[in-house]
């Protein structure tokens, strides 16, 4: 079983590569209840001209393609992130169960700039039902570090 550290260094290594291939830097990583990863993902808005494609959005895509939709059902996310409104509904619909990010959304905003929604995940979810467990920060630093690299800046 992987620790939530390990698990979270892997969102944050598919942020790097999502950088490198000249999208925003954030990653997501699926892992079911035991913490066996099932999927990773990474941002490909630019890569894959598709405004949508965040790496949360990308990783519910991908996994009901490859795994189906019930891998998602009472799983958790690990983003490198934390997840604007739009991936935080995706992520409910598909009922994952729990969400842990590293970078907060304000941090995000003051390294890479840009359109921002300034709503915590958790505050997308007050009066869902059911709800999906918010955690986070979590080695924000470490994701920041990559935010940083962002070239277009503030």
């Amino acid at each position: 079983m992987s620790s939530d550290e390990t698990l979270m260094r892997l969102a944050i290594q598919a942020s790097r590569e999502a950088l490198a291939a000249g999208d925003r830097p954030f990653g997501a990583v699926l892992a079911d209840s035991a913490g066996k990863v099932l999927h990773v993902a990474r941002n490909t808005q630019f890569s894959a001209r598709d405004g949508l494609a965040h790496a949360e959005v990308q990783l519910v895509r991908e996994v009901e393609v490859s795994l189906g939709a019930d891998s998602l059902r009472g799983a958790t996310v690990f983003a490198s992130g934390e997840p604007c409104a739009m991936c935080a509904g995706a992520l409910f619909w598909s009922g994952v169960a729990r969400i842990v990010f590293a970078a907060r959304t304000a941090t995000i905003t003051r390294l890479i700039g840009g359109p921002s929604l300034p709503i915590q995940s958790a505050q997308v979810y007050v009066g869902a039902n059911p709800a999906p467990w918010v955690e986070g920060p979590l080695l924000e630093e470490e994701a920041s570090v990559v935010l940083a690299q962002w070239p277009y800046g503030t």
